[in-house]
């Protein structure tokens, strides 16, 4: 049962990415899909944490971690959304899910974990899949997109790291619902901030048909019952054993990407794919 209910998560995540790229297809502004999405969840946290009676109290020592810990959320899902539209879906996310690598090699710099000759092998096999995953197209403007489509997904995946080092090393101590609830409010107020300095271009801009306004309720929908299931059955589900099966989001998104997108990854991406997801789920069975 908790493996089915990861692969269900795991999927509503995938289908929120491909419901974005729908949205942002037909004009709906970046800034927007992420205050949809966030608003989403931060009635759903709110919800649980009034539930359960928590107190949102933050100690003045760690609330300035969890102001930045919504600023980092609010750029990575910026970064994350920006690679869906300029790569396939399934290659941005398996950039993004190179957050554990990114992670683990923290931690040895840091000296929070010793190295592990193991592990280090795991992690140049991943490298090797990505090398594969990452076939860029020998013309000069597909070539250029690429490139930044890349940089925003690898940027979103360091984002990402960073956000589970606050939350693993500064911010443990803050029950779930109350810490989701804040990051969920810095990521709103984040981007309604930007789209009204005017920063990104049509950040706030709405859909041109009911396709776009259908993938925009479609995308924070999947995302805020993924986030809000995972949040409620964690700890029923043994997270530190079967968290690895959430990784399993790029392969969903690339048979969603192809049925409902039309996009489809060559042979030796996906080669590398696999390569790069049977690596991050050896990373995490280590565990």
């Amino acid at each position: 049962m908790a493996v089915f209910i990861l692969v269900i998560s795991a999927s509503l995540f995938a289908s929120n990415h491909i419901a974005a790229r729908f949205a942002f297809d037909n004009d709906t502004g970046l800034l927007l899909a992420i205050i949809a999405r966030g608003c989403v969840s931060l009635l759903l946290m709110l919800t649980i944490a009034w539930q359960r009676k928590a107190s949102f109290y933050v100690p003045p020592h760690l609330r300035k971690w969890q102001l930045l810990l919504g600023l980092l959320i609010a750029g990575q899902s910026l970064a994350l959304y920006s690679a869906i539209t300029l790569i396939p879906v399934a290659m941005a996310l398996l950039l993004v899910n190179t957050w554990p690598m990114m992670f683990i090699v923290s931690s040895w710099i840091m000296g929070k974990r010793e190295p592990n000759i193991k592990t280090l092998f795991i992690l140049v096999f991943i490298l090797l899949g990505l090398f594969f995953v990452l076939d860029i197209s020998p013309d000069i403007q597909m070539h250029e997109q690429q490139m930044l489509g890349i940089a925003f997904g690898l940027l979103s995946a360091v984002l990402l790291t960073l956000t589970m080092w606050i939350t693993q090393y500064q911010l443990a101590d803050i029950p779930g619902s109350v810490r989701s609830s804040y990051t969920m409010l810095g990521v709103v107020l984040a981007m309604i901030i930007l789209g009204v300095i005017g920063i990104v271009p049509d950040g706030l801009s709405l859909p041109n048909n009911s396709q776009g306004w259908t993938g925009l309720a479609l995308l924070a929908l999947f995302y805020g019952v993924a986030m809000t299931l995972l949040f409620v059955l964690a700890p029923k589900l043994d997270m530190s054993r079967n968290s690895p099966i959430l990784n399993v989001e790029p392969v969903v998104s690339l048979g969603l990407a192809y049925v409902f997108l039309g996009q489809l990854l060559n042979g030796g991406q996906l080669i590398g794919g696999a390569m790069v997801v049977i690596g991050i789920i050896s990373i995490g069975l280590m565990r």
